[in-house]
Order: structure tokens, then C-alpha cells, then sequence
């Protein structure tokens, strides 16, 4: 039906830079929401940013200043640019869409299937 692929992760030293990428295909009618989650160990999953096919967007107040999420609507794309990161910012992030398929009855949540971050000098 929908698959998500996330891409752009890996190992930063504090300070650094990193950009998250996720990509959405398949029987995809319309995308209302996208957004990244991030789960550390041993604690849950956690709202990172989220933003609206209209643009609306909305942030952890962790990231806030830091994080900028941004989408193109005509690819089913969505990006998170990760500026100076800390090594609490250390998770698996997770791509989340909130997808209407063709032929379907409403929307549903589809996740990607993570990719690591890490932050360590």
C-alpha cells in the first residue's frame, strides 16, 4: 500500500549538522500530516516536529531553534534539518505520514522504518 523510506542518518559530533530525509510511495491519494518521531533507549516514543500539507508546523520544545522540518508536497516528501545536535538528541527517528490511499475510506498513520542518529564526540 504505502511504504515510507527514511534516509540521512549516522554518527555527528555535538555541534553538528544532519538532515533527514523520508519519502513516501504507493497508492497515495493525498498526504495530510508528516512528521518525525524519535525514540531513545529505554524511554518512549517522542513527538520531534510535525507540519500540515498547508505548511503549519508545530515542534518538541527540546528542538525547538535547533530542528527545522520541511516538506514538498508534489514529491510525498518530508525533511528534518538537525542543527547544532547534542548527544540527547541520540535516538532512532522515525518518519510518520498520515496518508488517504486511492480507493481507501480515510486516512491512516504509516511509519518509516527508522534510522539511527547518533551524537557523540
Amino acid at each position: 500500500q504505502v511504504q515510507l523510506v527514511e534516509s540521512g542518518g549516522g554518527l555527528v559530533q555535538p555541534g553538528g549538522s544532519l538532515r533527514l530525509s523520508c519519502a513516501a510511495s504507493g497508492s497515495i491519494f493525498s498526504i495530510y500530516g508528516m512528521g518525525w518521531y524519535r525514540q531513545a533507549p529505554g524511554k518512549q516514543r517522542e513527538l520531534v516536529a510535525f507540519i500540515t500539507s498547508g505548511g503549519s508546523t508545530d515542534y518538541a520544545d527540546s528542538i525547538k531553534g535547533r530542528f527545522t522540518i520541511s516538506r514538498e508536497n508534489a514529491k510525498n516528501t518530508v525533511f528534518l534539518q538537525m542543527n547544532s545536535l547534542k548527544p540527547e538528541d541520540t535516538a532512532v527517528y522515525y518518519c510518520n505520514a498520515e496518508v488517504a490511499v486511492v480507493g481507501g475510506p480515510g486516512w491512516d498513520d504509516y511509519w518509516g522504518q527508522g534510522t539511527q542518529v547518533t551524537v557523540s564526540s
